[in-house]
C-alpha cells in the first residue's frame, strides 16, 4: 500500500472513531436527561431540558481530552484503551466542574446532570468502543499491517496476539507493512541499532520491545540526564510501596464488603450441592505457604471423593503416563478423585470461595498470586520465593484469568512475580472482571 493511501485510510478510521465516540456522548447526554428529569425529578430541583444546548461543550471538552489520552491515535488493547477513556472523562469532569466554578456559572448548570453524564459516558463508550471496533475490523483496510521482527520465541507470542487479539486492528504481514514491532532480546546492541536504522527508512511507525520483558516499563519513569545524553529508567516494586500496599487494603476491603452478601447466598447453594452430590464435608482445609513463608489453613470447598487416595493409586497404575504429566503441570490431566460438582467448582474457581474467610482472618488478599502448597517452596525458587512469599497470597490472580490449565508450573511463577513486580491497581480491577469472566463462562481468560 502506498504511503499516500495508508494515511487517507488511517485519517479515514480516525473520523470514524470521533464520529462514533460523539454519537455516543451525545446518547448519553439523553438518556442523562431522562435520569434527571424522570426518574430523579420529584426528588431534585427542577431541571429544564429545553435548555440542554449549554451541555453541548462539555462533549467537545471530552473529545479534545480523548485527543490528548491519543486514544484515536495509537492502537492499545480493550483494558488500555478502557483505562484511556477512563482516565480521558476523569479529567474532562474536573476541567468541566474547572471551569463552571472560575466562571461564576454554578447557578446556570445542574452538578449533578454532569455527574450522571459522566457515569453514563464512563459505561457506554468503552462498550461501543468494543463493539464499533469489532465490526470495523472485519474490513481489512482498517487494519495495519505489521511486521515482527524477533531472534527468540517472543516472535510466536507476538504473532500469535496480533493474530488473535482483534481489538488491536492489526495484520501480520511481511511486505508493504505500515508499522514494525521489534523484539530486542537476543540481538546484541549494534545488530538491533542496524535493524532500527533500516526500518526507520522504510516505515514511520516503529515499537522496540526492551530486552527486560519481566517489567512493565508503562509505569516506570524515564529520567533524563541531558548533559551526557543517556537516560535512566526508574524501576519500583510496586507492591512493596507502602502507599499502593494502604491503597489495594482499601479496594479490596470494599470489593469483598460489596461481594460478602451475594457470595453468602452462593455459598449456601453450593453447600446443599456438594451434599447432595458424595459422600462427606462440604469445607476442607489444607496448609498452603503464606506471607514470609508462613503457613496458614487455606478453606475450599471439597472437590474430591473422601477415599480419593485409593481412587488415584488405582487410576496411576492404569495410566502411568499421568506421573509425568503431573510432574510438569502439578496437576492430572484427569483427576478421578474430583466429584460431579467438583469438576464444575474448578472449572469456574468456585471452589476458591470459602478463602472469603481467609481474608477476614487476614491470611490473604482479594486478588494476588495464588497461595503455593507447603511441598511446592524448593520449586519455587529463591528469587522467586522472595518476592512471591513477602505478599499475602490471593483468591484470584493472574494465573486463574491467563489460561492456569494451560500452563506450566514455571509459567504460574512467572506470572505471579511480573504481578508482584508491576502491580497497579487497574490491573487488579482486570484481574478482577476477568474473574467475573472465568466464574460465568467457565473459560480460562488470557
Amino acid at each position: 500500500m502506498k504511503i499516500f493511501e495508508f494515511k487517507v485510510i488511517q485519517f479515514i478510521y480516525i473520523l470514524l472513531l470521533v464520529g462514533m465516540d460523539l454519537l455516543v456522548l451525545l446518547f448519553s447526554l439523553k438518556l442523562a436527561i431522562y435520569f434527571r428529569s424522570g426518574l430523579l425529578a420529584d426528588s431534585l430541583p427542577f431541571f429544564d431540558t429545553l435548555d440542554i444546548q449549554k451541555y453541548y461543550w462539555i462533549i467537545a471538552i471530552v473529545i479534545l481530552m480523548f485527543v490528548f489520552e491519543k486514544i484515536y491515535f495509537l492502537r492499545y488493547d480493550f483494558w488500555n484503551d478502557t483505562k484511556n477513556v477512563l482516565k480521558g472523562l476523569m479529567f474532562s469532569a474536573l476541567a468541566v466542574f474547572t471551569v463552571i466554578s472560575l466562571t461564576k456559572m454554578s447557578d446556570d448548570y445542574s452538578r449533578i446532570f454532569i455527574l450522571i453524564f459522566f457515569a453514563i459516558t464512563a459505561l457506554l463508550v468503552p462498550i461501543f468502543k468494543r463493539i464499533f471496533k469489532r465490526v470495523l475490523f472485519l474490513f481489512d483496510i482498517f487494519k495495519v499491517k505489521v511486521k515482527v521482527v524477533a531472534n527468540s520465541s517472543q516472535y510466536d507470542v507476538l504473532y500469535e496476539e496480533i493474530k488473535k487479539n482483534w481489538y488491536l486492528g492489526l495484520k501480520n504481514c511481511e511486505e508493504s507493512y505500515g508499522m514494525v514491532l521489534i523484539s530486542s532480546k537476543n540481538f546484541d546492541i549494534a545488530d538491533l541499532q542496524e535493524l532500527i536504522a533500516r526500518y526507520t527508512k522504510e516505515t514511520k511507525d516503529i515499537y522496540v520491545i526492551p530486552y527486560i520483558d519481566n517489567l512493565d516499563l508503562s509505569h516506570t519513569n524515564i529520567i533524563d540526564y541531558s548533559n551526557i545524553r543517556l537516560s535512566a529508567i526508574h524501576i519500583e516494586n510496586r507492591l512493596l510501596n507502602y502507599k499502593n500496599v494502604f491503597i489495594k487494603y482499601i479496594f479490596e476491603k470494599v470489593s469483598v464488603i460489596l461481594i460478602f452478601p451475594f457470595a453468602l447466598i452462593l455459598h449456601l447453594l453450593i453447600f446443599v450441592l456438594i451434599k447432595l452430590d458424595s459422600k462427606g464435608g462440604s469445607i476442607f482445609k489444607q496448609k498452603r505457604l503464606g506471607k514470609e513463608s508462613k503457613p496458614f489453613s487455606c478453606y475450599k470447598y471439597r472437590t474430591m471423593y473422601i477415599q480419593n487416595q485409593e481412587i488415584l493409586d488405582k487410576y496411576l497404575k492404569e495410566n502411568p503416563d499421568e506421573i509425568e504429566y503431573y510432574s510438569v503441570y502439578h496437576k492430572y490431566k484427569n483427576d478421578p478423585r474430583i466429584t460431579k460438582v467438583g469438576k464444575f467448582l474448578r472449572k469456574t474457581s468456585l471452589d476458591e470461595f470459602p478463602q472469603f474467610y481467609n481474608i477476614l482472618r487476614g491470611d490473604m488478599n482479594l486478588i494476588g498470586p495464588r497461595p503455593y502448597m507447603l511441598n511446592e517452596k524448593e520449586n519455587i525458587g529463591q528469587y522467586n520465593e522472595e518476592l512471591i512469599l513477602k505478599v499475602n497470597p490471593g483468591i484470584t490472580g493472574l494465573w486463574q484469568v491467563s489460561g492456569r490449565n494451560k500452563l506450566t508450573f514455571e509459567q504460574r511463577v512467572d506470572l505471579d512475580t511480573w504481578y508482584i513486580q508491576n502491580w497497579s491497581l487497574w490491573m487488579d480491577f482486570v484481574v478482577f472482571m476477568k474473574t467475573i469472566k472465568v466464574v460465568l463462562f467457565k473459560v480460562g481468560a488470557k
